[in-house]
């Protein structure tokens, strides 16, 4: 009896990269529940993190939605990682999950008062401040590294192309929200819910260029089996057999090894 071996075809998109990220990238920004839930904060002025901070009356509602994206994040970015080809991707991609081990951190370590509503209240928070910073450190190593190893790549093609602006923008809406923490408040609360926009929008960025990373038209990722290259098709008759070492065919001219017919009459 003798067994066949099927011939391995490209892999299929990695559904638990693109699923979970996508659904955080949504959930990144629950701030926008404030359109209907009565915080009494000001967007302008107040930091998102005092919407599950101490006292808040919704707090266990952003809190968990906070949670949830957190460990979405670290599912997604740890399938990523263990998928990713060398070293610097799988660097980005492990700095992607800190970012939800760094946010699960930021939510059980909440600010203690919220500082837009009650005087006295300070927005250094020691704990929550050191979370907080860890988060944004993990998040641009990620951006950094990643986007680093899509251009030295050249895919995924929407991370090479938006990648760096939107990192740019990402850096800059992030700075402007430190206003509070030096004694200079007021309008950190428009930066950071712009900041948050980024992110999310990074996340997306990530889930679609994970589900671009096989074609349907059998266009496999580097490190990936899938259709031959177009140097290797040429390399082949059309007889579909390999040219042998050392041996090339003109362009438009089969090579073959078979005898020549006879042609003789």
């Amino acid at each position: 009896m003798t067994h066949s071996r099927r011939t391995p075809g490209p892999r299929t998109h990695s559904w638990t990269v693109v699923v979970p990220l996508a659904v955080a990238a949504l959930l990144y920004n629950a701030w926008l529940l404030e359109a209907v839930v009565p915080t009494g904060l000001d967007a302008r002025h107040s930091y998102v993190s005092e919407l599950y901070a101490e006292g808040s009356p919704y707090r266990w509602l952003f809190g968990g939605l906070e949670l949830s994206c957190a460990v979405l994040v670290v599912a997604g970015a740890t399938a990523g990682g263990m998928r990713a080809v060398g070293g610097v991707a799988r660097t980005g991609w492990w700095a992607l999950a800190g970012v939800g081990v760094s946010s699960v951190a930021d939510v059980l370590m909440p600010m203690t008062c919220v500082p837009s509503l009650q005087p006295g209240c300070r927005s250094v928070h020691p704990a929550h401040t050191l979370t907080s910073a860890a988060v944004h450190f993990c998040l641009f190593a990620s951006m950094i590294l990643i986007i680093w190893d899509a251009r030295k790549r050249g895919r995924p093609e929407n991370v090479t192309r938006w990648g760096p602006p939107l990192g740019a923008a990402a850096l800059v809406s992030s700075l402007c929200t430190v206003g509070p923490l030096i004694g200079y408040g007021g309008w950190h609360g428009a930066a950071q819910r712009c900041h948050l926009l980024l992110v999310g929008a990074w996340l997306a960025m990530l889930s679609l260029g994970a589900l671009r990373a096989v074609r349907p038209g059998g266009e496999a990722a580097p490190g990936t089996p899938g259709r031959l290259a177009p140097a290797d098709r040429d390399s082949r008759g059309r007889s579909g057999r390999r040219a042998p070492k050392g041996l090339a065919a003109p362009p438009g001219v089969p090579l073959s090894t078979d005898p020549p017919p006879d042609r003789a009459g």
